[in-house]
């Protein structure tokens, strides 16, 4: 997923602070939900949702305002209802940040649940595909 580095996404030193990549994260794993998996956002919250349990983040190098990023999202782990998922966001050839997290599907009143059934054979293609 593209994303230029905004103006809003920075602090006095035009770098970018770094909460504002946690927001940029999820909205790949809000666009992969829809545009990978077929199950937009404003589908998948009228049963379920998908918070995440955990992440870790290593940050590589600073992103100045303008910069453009590249994100990528790739499956590298699926439970009965976790997604182990891996982050890479890069500027050109060089590495920005990379994070590792967890998603956990959840029914409407916040109980893990199994991946439905449309769900799950397309983080498992998506899996079969990262690791190529």
């Amino acid at each position: 997923m593209p994303q230029k580095v905004m103006f809003k996404h920075c602090d006095p030193a035009g770098i970018v602070f770094y909460p504002r990549y946690f927001e940029m994260m999820n909205d790949c794993v809000e666009v992969f939900f829809d545009e990978v998996l077929g199950c937009s956002f404003e589908k998948l919250h009228e049963f379920g949702g998908v918070p995440t349990a955990e992440m870790s983040i290593q940050f590589k190098a600073a992103s100045r305002h303008g910069d453009h990023l590249k994100i990528s999202l790739s499956c590298v782990k699926i439970g009965r209802s976790s997604v182990g998922l891996e982050t890479l966001a890069h500027c050109g050839d060089e590495l920005r940040f990379a994070a590792k997290s967890t998603l956990v599907f959840v029914n409407l009143h916040g109980k893990p649940t199994a991946w439905p059934d449309d769900v799950r054979p397309k983080l498992e293609q998506q899996m079969k595909e990262s690791t190529r």
